[in-house]
């Protein structure tokens, strides 16, 4: 980032970063505890996550405000305006990973209460879970280190994810024909796999932000391959 007459500003861009980082580990425990109180049945747990998204939320706001403050009061351009973008759409997208572990939290919760016929299927979604949590580690990761590659190579992995979804879709339908017993027991794996899905989006577009941010290019809504031959990298 480039160096500022007023070296207020570079500490309000910089504060502003942190905050995000900050954010985005808070719901990185958000879901790693959703997750293990799935496997333990620890209703404390699921009561810990829900609690938690209330301060995701309020992180959202504050950090929203500090970037509109920015704005009116700096009127940044380039680069630094670029920066406030990326952390006003990062911070989104973090809310709403928050929602989808509080969403979990509060599924798990139900199923370990009630007793249900058979728990989801958790050896299964594991391998999407672990995937999932990956992929917004390395997105903060990104954005921290202002990696556009590592960027764009993560939002290839995001294909991987919607493949596992769609072949745990294709298994959970083959239960549920099978053994009308189970039918229970896949909408709630169903329900929980959505939202891991869902949170390897999010990763997805935080990635996106950070090839926005250091490149200047928007690469929504376009191919990864046509991408990396504008930037010069191999396919």
């Amino acid at each position: 980032m480039p160096d500022h007459i007023s070296k207020q500003f570079d500490l309000e861009l910089e504060t502003i970063r942190t905050r995000v980082l900050q954010m985005g580990g808070l719901v990185e425990q958000q879901i790693q505890g959703a997750l293990d109180a799935l496997a333990s049945g620890d209703i404390a747990r699921f009561d810990q996550v829900i609690v938690d998204d209330a301060q995701v939320n309020a992180l959202e706001v504050a950090i929203d405000e500090d970037c509109q403050h920015i704005i009116a009061r700096r009127q940044p351009a380039a680069s630094d305006l670029r920066m406030v973008i990326t952390v006003i759409k990062t911070i989104t997208d973090l809310e709403r990973i928050g929602d989808e572990a509080s969403k979990i939290a509060r599924m798990g919760k139900v199923i370990h209460s009630a007793e249900r016929y058979q728990t989801p299927r958790l050896r299964e979604i594991g391998k999407m879970a672990e995937a999932a949590v990956a992929m917004l580690r390395r997105a903060l990761d990104a954005f921290a280190r202002l990696d556009a590659t590592a960027a764009l190579d993560l939002a290839e992995e995001d294909r991987e994810l919607d493949d596992d979804f769609s072949a745990e879709v294709r298994q959970l339908i083959t239960f549920m024909m099978e053994d009308p017993r189970t039918i229970s027991m896949s909408i709630d794996t169903l329900f929980i796999a959505k939202a891991i899905e869902r949170i390897g989006d999010h990763a997805k577009n935080i990635s996106e932000y950070v090839v926005y941010l250091v490149k200047g290019k928007d690469i929504r809504h376009t191919s990864i391959d046509a991408i990396k031959r504008e930037l010069g990298q191999s396919v």
